[in-house]
């Protein structure tokens, strides 16, 4: 049975990693100036020196500039949302955690916003000492403090109760979005309309600086969380359980929160707020691979990938040449997903 479950995930991963590569490439020649696979293709291979082919200079620029560091974010917050979501359903045993539904994403943007609008006069310093990591780095201290706040109310010697914390998240959501509504209220005009449209999920706004900065942080995150495979599924058993087969529980569970507040923080200083994939990916991965960390974290990288590079060609292309904010395509789809869970889990019993 084992054996056919591994061959069941390598098979898994194998689609996923085809279906990206296939996305990828259909990526890059989406938006108001259309371009076809295999112009895509011309550009990055001339590029890399593989082919002799002349490119339009403006076919060229819009590949460069534009669509290869926007695909390139969507690739680095679907994997960063999606294996903190899956991260933190293992460490509070219950896959009703989402890092936007229990105030990390929350947090992270209070501290980004505060970040962009207090840049050029109260954190004028940092942005000079830090450059351009000090927005994800914000961002993801923010997004940390939630997640601790909410750990620490929502466990108690018994466990935790789901309850408990997605009404803390509820909770620190709500002060968050007051915290930004204040920012919002402060910032000025050309302000105000990137902040807007930055709380409705875009990624927009890539460029390669930005882009460079977040990607040390999300690409440590994600590798790191991988490495605790093991000891999420020793946490499945219960936390008594886990400790007999040696696993040092408030470490793991520690170490793991800050690495999802990482890549998360880091998600949503360039992203903005893009809600539900942390909820709706593992899941998916779930009911297909099964429970088991070691398949469910690397799955849930590359269908998180897939599916938020998958929303921003749809985000670009539905009310083309306008393009709709992403995080409110992934609300579209997380939304019902997430009522249907509850019921599910009160018709069991579970909440």
């Amino acid at each position: 049975m084992n054996l056919a479950r591994e061959n069941r995930a390598s098979l898994s991963l194998g689609a996923l990693s085809v279906l990206l590569l296939i996305t990828l490439i259909a990526s890059v020649g989406v938006g108001p100036m259309s371009l076809s696979m295999q112009e895509s293709l011309q550009v990055a291979l001339s590029r890399l020196g593989m082919v002799d082919v002349s490119v339009p200079t403006h076919v060229v620029t819009v590949v460069e500039s534009i669509r290869i560091p926007r695909t390139l974010l969507g690739l680095l917050v679907g994997a960063a949302l999606a294996v903190s979501g899956a991260a933190i359903q293992g460490i509070f045993r219950n896959p009703l955690a989402d890092p936007g539904l229990i105030g990390v994403s929350g947090g992270a943007a209070f501290a980004a916003v505060a970040s962009i609008v207090l840049g050029g006069s109260l954190l004028k310093p940092l942005h000079d000492l830090l450059g351009v990591y000090s927005l994800p780095l914000m961002a993801f201290l923010g997004g940390l403090i939630s997640t601790l706040v909410v750990a620490r109310v929502a466990t108690s010697r018994f466990g935790t109760s789901i309850t408990t914390m997605l009404l803390a998240g509820i909770a620190i959501n709500i002060v968050t979005q007051a915290g930004i509504g204040i920012f919002t209220y402060m910032a000025d005009d050309a302000m105000l309309r990137t902040l807007t449209f930055w709380q409705m999920g875009s990624l927009g706004g890539a460029t390669w600086s930005t882009l460079l900065a977040a990607a040390t942080m999300i690409i440590a995150s994600v590798l790191l969380i991988l490495r605790y495979a093991k000891p999420l599924n020793a946490l499945l058993l219960g936390e008594s359980e886990a400790r007999h087969l040696g696993v040092d529980v408030a470490r793991v569970k520690l170490r793991v929160i800050v690495l999802s507040a990482l890549g998360v923080g880091a998600a949503v200083s360039l992203s903005g707020m893009i809600g539900f994939v942390g909820l709706v990916v593992p899941h998916i991965v779930r009911m297909t691979l099964g429970p088991d960390h070691r398949y469910l974290l690397p799955a849930s990288a590359l269908l998180g990938r897939l599916f938020l590079v998958l929303a921003d060609m749809a985000a670009r292309t539905l009310i083309a040449p306008a393009e709709l904010p992403i995080g409110l395509i992934t609300s579209i789809i997380g939304g019902p997903f997430f009522i249907a869970l509850i019921v599910i889990r009160a018709r069991k019993g579970g909440i």
